[in-house]
C-alpha cells in the first residue's frame, strides 16, 4: 500500500484517511501480507516525485501495489515506468477535478488519465465515482470495482444526561474547506435567527486558513457567536458524544464522492440533510421501506438549505418519519468487512493476471 504520509494520524481525519486505515488493517486481518509505504507531500498538489520514485523502486517485481490516487493521479512520470513490472491498483477516492475543487489543471488531469489507463485495476468508493471513471477516462468496465466505505454499527444515539431534549441541535462534520460548504450553512442559518437551534462544526480548522477565516467572519457578521461553535477535530468518544447530542447531521458540500460521515451518522440512527451532489444520495440511500433517512437539497443554494432546515425544525411528523427511516437504514449500511471483501476480490483479480 502506498499512501500519503500522515494518513494514520488521528489529528488529520478525513474520509480518505479513514478508508485507507481500515482497508490496511482489514486486509492484514484477513490474511494478506500488507506492507505500507508512505510518501510525504501536500497531495494531490504537492510535488515529491523523488520520494515516490524511491518508494516504487524499492518494491520488488511482480508485487501487487494498491496506491492512493491522491498520490498516483498527478504522478504519471514517476508511476508509469513501473506499471509493467508491478501490478498497480489505483484506489480512486475522487477524481482530481473533485479533489482540486474544480480548478483547471491540464497537466494533472492528463497525468490522471494516463495513470488510470495504465493501471491493472481501479478501485472506487461509490457507484458515482465508477461512472466518472468510465465516462471520463479510458478505463474498461471490467477493471473498475466498487468497494464502498463501511460503517461501524454503533448504538443508536441517545442524548447524554444534562443535555435538554430539543430538535435543533445541528451537527456538521468535515474539515473547514470550500468544497465542504460550511459558508453555505452559516448563510442558511442566518435566515433562521428567530428559531431555536444551535450548531457545532466539527473538523480540522487548518486545512484552508483563508476559508476558516471567512466562516468565522460570517458567524460574526450574522451575530451567531452564541449559536455556532467551531469544535475542531473530534475523534473516538468525543465524536460519538457529538452524534449523541445532535438531532440532525447537515452536509452542505459542494462536491463529494461518497461521504463517510453520512453513513457514520446513520449508523447512530441520526437523520441527514445533505446536498444532492456526487455520491451523497448514494450514501444517504433508502430505508428498507423505501423512505429517505433524511433530505437532499439543491447544490450551492443557501435559500434551499434554509427552507429544508426550517422544515425540519417546524414539521414534527416529518422529523419522526426521518428518524424512523434513519433507524431502519442502519440495517442496510455496508460494513467494513464488506469493503474488505470487495477490495480483496479486486486485488485477487489483479494478482492472478
Amino acid at each position: 500500500m502506498v499512501a500519503p504520509e500522515g494518513f494514520d494520524d488521528p489529528g488529520r481525519p478525513s474520509g480518505g484517511n479513514i478508508y485507507d486505515q481500515r482497508v490496511c488493517a482489514g486486509l492484514a486481518t484477513s490474511g494478506w501480507d500488507v506492507r505500507i509505504t508512505t510518501v510525504a507531500g501536500a497531495w494531490p498538489t504537492g510535488d515529491n516525485g523523488a520520494g515516490l520514485t524511491q518508494a516504487l523502486a524499492a518494491i520488488p517485481d511482480g508485487e501487487t501495489v494498491l496506491i492512493d490516487a491522491l498520490i498516483a493521479s498527478p504522478s504519471a512520470a514517476q508511476l508509469l515506468p513501473h506499471a509493467q513490472r508491478l501490478r498497480v491498483v489505483v484506489l480512486l477516492h475522487m477524481p482530481l477535478a473533485t479533489a482540486l475543487d474544480g480548478c483547471r489543471n491540464g497537466a494533472a488531469q492528463r497525468s490522471e488519465r494516463a495513470v488510470l489507463a495504465a493501471a491493472a485495476g481501479v478501485v472506487v468508493t461509490s457507484e458515482w465515482t465508477r461512472h466518472q471513471a468510465l465516462s471520463g477516462f479510458s478505463v474498461s468496465a471490467d477493471r473498475v470495482r466498487v468497494a464502498r466505505p463501511g460503517a461501524d454499527h454503533a448504538d443508536v444515539a441517545s442524548r447524554p444526561s444534562g443535555v435538554p431534549p430539543a430538535d435543533g441541535h445541528l451537527l456538521c462534520v468535515a474539515a473547514l474547506a470550500p468544497h465542504k460548504g460550511q459558508d453555505l450553512l452559516i448563510e442558511a442559518l442566518a435566515g433562521l435567527v428567530e428559531t431555536d437551534w444551535d450548531c457545532v462544526l466539527v473538523g480540522p480548522l487548518d486545512r484552508e486558513p483563508a476559508f476558516t477565516d471567512r466562516v468565522r467572519a460570517l458567524i460574526r457578521q450574522y451575530r451567531l457567536e452564541q449559536r455556532v461553535r467551531l469544535a475542531g477535530v473530534l475523534t473516538g468518544a468525543a465524536l460519538n458524544r457529538a452524534y449523541a447530542i445532535a438531532d440532525l447531521l447537515v452536509v452542505p458540500s459542494r462536491s463529494e464522492t461518497y461521504g463517510i460521515v453520512v453513513t457514520e451518522a446513520l449508523a447512530h440512527g441520526l437523520p441527514v440533510l445533505a446536498a444532492g451532489v456526487g455520491g451523497l444520495p448514494e450514501a444517504l440511500g433508502f430505508a428498507p421501506d423505501g423512505s429517505r433517512p433524511g433530505r437532499l437539497v439543491a447544490l450551492d443554494d443557501p435559500a434551499a438549505l434554509t427552507s429544508a432546515l426550517a422544515h425540519w425544525l417546524y414539521d414534527e411528523p416529518d422529523r419522526q418519519q426521518m428518524r424512523a427511516a434513519a433507524f431502519q437504514r442502519r440495517s442496510t449500511l455496508p460494513r467494513w468487512t464488506d469493503t474488505i471483501r470487495e477490495l480483496a476480490a479486486a486485488l485477487h483479480a489483479v494478482s492472478s493476471m
